[in-house]
């Protein structure tokens, strides 16, 4: 404890307890008053939002802590057993109870203040971290480490810091040893490690998932067993995606980690490459198909125009002259539509052009046998 706050208390002592009320009250309503209105006026002038954020957590806490060090000082000056006091009599024996002496009720008392003190400094610091963690996330380029694929890990990360400390705390005021607490935590941790080691185990998965990024929210991926959709939530326990057909598939964190997973929207941009092969009849023009295949797909307004749409001869089939035609779709989702009408508008050309589309024929050769013959 510094000594200047040592020393004020230790002023306050010789104070009667009405006094000490007073200043107490007055002084709790002095730092609020400077919290919201003083400094309030001075964050105004900055452009960002993160000051008065942190002031409107903490008005309520310092309030409360200044008025609560008055209520304690108070109580200790009323104490009998303290010399050279000005205690009330009356009032000590006004607060008598079949509870305890006055002596056992005012830790009692200030245990509880303690406790209410902690709760609203927990609640502050909640507030804070969010408002801190979302400012950072903003600014990618200065703070690459805190996007907003990674912000929920560093949320929880934070939230049960501030709860294990504000536990603590709370036993502390309460003068409950914790040496016991912890051996008996550390067997029901075995305990429940046991118990829950799946849950364990999509909590760790969720938790490299956020941190390693295979993917993030609104991505299409492609799952090991066919389905695709799009991600909508990455929990701590299981990620969600909504299929085309509108149907939302849970999955445990676990099973994302250790399957194989196709990120449709990852890379340099968003678009992904459409090809469509297809076939055109041997004896055929190639250079006129190539020609009559690239015009159908560069009136398709489902594909990208940059890069371009090509059309590619890959070989000599079966049946037919193989080729390839590709192009570049604006977003995963638009796959199925893209498809449609590219297929639509090739058929509908090479017909227009006279190219045949053939299909895979047989050629059989019958022989007869002398019996046969005869």
């Amino acid at each position: 404890m510094p000594e200047w706050f040592d020393k004020w208390l230790k002023s306050l002592e010789v104070l009667s307890w009405w006094e000490v009320l007073i200043y107490s009250v007055v002084a709790a309503f002095l730092v609020q008053f400077v919290v919201t209105r003083v400094v309030r006026m001075v964050t105004h002038r900055t452009k960002n939002e993160l000051d008065d954020k942190v002031l409107s957590a903490l008005r309520w806490p310092l309030f409360l802590t200044v008025l609560f060090v008055g209520f304690s000082v108070m109580l200790k000056g009323l104490e009998p057993s303290d010399p050279g006091v000005n205690a009330s009599k009356a009032l000590r024996e006004a607060f008598q109870s079949d509870y305890g002496t006055w002596s056992t009720w005012t830790p009692r008392a200030t245990s509880l203040m303690v406790t209410i003190a902690i709760l609203f400094w927990m609640r502050a610091f909640m507030k804070i971290s969010d408002a801190v963690l979302t400012g950072l996330a903003r600014r990618v380029d200065d703070f690459k480490w805190i996007e907003p694929r990674t912000l929920p890990l560093f949320e929880i990360v934070t939230k049960l810091l501030i709860v294990g400390f504000a536990i603590y705390g709370l036993m502390s005021a309460w003068h409950i040893d914790l040496t016991a607490w912890l051996a008996s935590a550390g067997i029901l941790g075995i305990a429940i490690g046991f118990a829950a080691k799946d849950t364990l185990a999509n909590l760790f998965a969720g938790i490299f998932i956020l941190a390693d990024a295979p993917y993030k929210l609104g991505d299409f991926i492609v799952l090991e067993t066919g389905e695709r959709g799009k991600v909508t939530d990455i929990g701590i326990r299981s990620t969600r995606i909504l299929t085309r057909d509108d149907i939302e598939i849970t999955l445990p964190n676990g099973l994302m980690a250790n399957s194989k997973i196709i990120n449709e929207s990852s890379g340099p941009y968003v678009k992904r490459r459409l090809r469509v092969p297809l076939g055109i009849a041997y004896g055929s023009d190639v250079d006129k198909a190539r020609e009559v295949m690239l015009e159908a797909v560069k009136a398709c307004d489902m594909l990208a125009p940059s890069p371009p749409p090509n059309v590619r001869f890959r070989g000599f089939g079966d049946s037919a002259l193989d080729f390839e035609v590709r192009g570049y779709l604006r977003k995963p989702v638009d796959y199925g539509r893209a498809l449609d009408q590219v297929c639509t508008e090739l058929n509908r050309a090479l017909n227009e052009g006279g190219i045949e589309i053939p299909f895979p024929q047989r050629v059989l050769h019958v022989t007869r046998s002398d019996a046969a013959e005869a």
